[in-house]
């Protein structure tokens, strides 16, 4: 996994909220990540990985945000996956911004390529070519705030029915990498509400994590789970 990340004025991420969201600063900027992936052993609980279906790329854009009690999680403008199910099963189970597009991850040594096609829903063509060059481990004395802030994300929120919802999502603390970024070629930011980055992002990298993602739940008017 890589995070891409790059500032933005909150006044413009702000409105690309729902209700009962505001947007989580740090440093005075929001902040908005491109994180491309691949995913692998994906399975509903008690069903075994199937060969084919279980393994596919992802790309996400997203941002932080808190709720009307104060928790943080992530906010999702889009989410790009490899596989049609992985598209239709999360916009029916979780209501999220799923599109199908044709996607790839290549490796080869310490250099990976992400590209990334839409195809569907919506007008068809938003993109993501990305090749990354990983670098040393970053050490946990190495860690800042900044980087805890923008990689360890335990919840995420979205709209069902009309309301607010969230789900509480479990995983140890991603072991980073530095990285240099050889190649980004993306508009997928813009297509999620934003103007195109004016500036260099920040990165890391991670050799992944098992995640498990919970249930969702409504949130109350005052930001309590239902």
């Amino acid at each position: 996994m890589t995070f891409v990340h790059w500032r933005y004025p909150a006044a413009l991420v702000q409105p690309l909220l729902p209700r009962g969201l505001t947007v989580e600063e740090f440093d005075g900027s929001a902040w908005v990540g491109l994180t491309p992936f691949l995913m692998e052993d994906v399975r509903l609980p008690g069903v075994p990985a199937l060969p084919w279906m279980s393994r596919f790329p992802e790309t996400n854009v997203r941002t932080y945000v808190r709720d009307a009690r104060g928790r943080g999680g992530l906010w999702f403008l889009s989410l790009d996956a490899g596989r049609l199910f992985a598209m239709l099963g999360g916009r029916a189970g979780y209501r999220l911004p799923y599109h199908w597009s044709d996607m790839s991850v290549r490796a080869e040594g310490d250099r990976i390529g992400y590209r990334c096609r839409r195809r569907l829903p919506g007008p068809p063509g938003a993109r993501c070519d990305a090749v990354v060059e990983l670098g040393p481990s970053l050490a946990d004395s190495d860690r800042d705030e900044l980087t805890d802030f923008l990689t360890e994300r335990y919840r995420l929120f979205t709209v069902i029915g009309g309301g607010l919802a969230c789900a509480e999502v479990e995983h140890a603390p991603w072991p980073l990498r530095r990285v240099r970024l050889v190649r980004l070629d993306q508009d997928l930011v813009r297509a999620g509400g934003l103007p195109a980055p004016g500036h260099e992002p920040i990165l890391h990298a991670s050799a992944g994590v098992r995640v498990r993602v919970g249930m969702w739940s409504r949130v109350k008017e005052g930001g309590s789970p239902v």
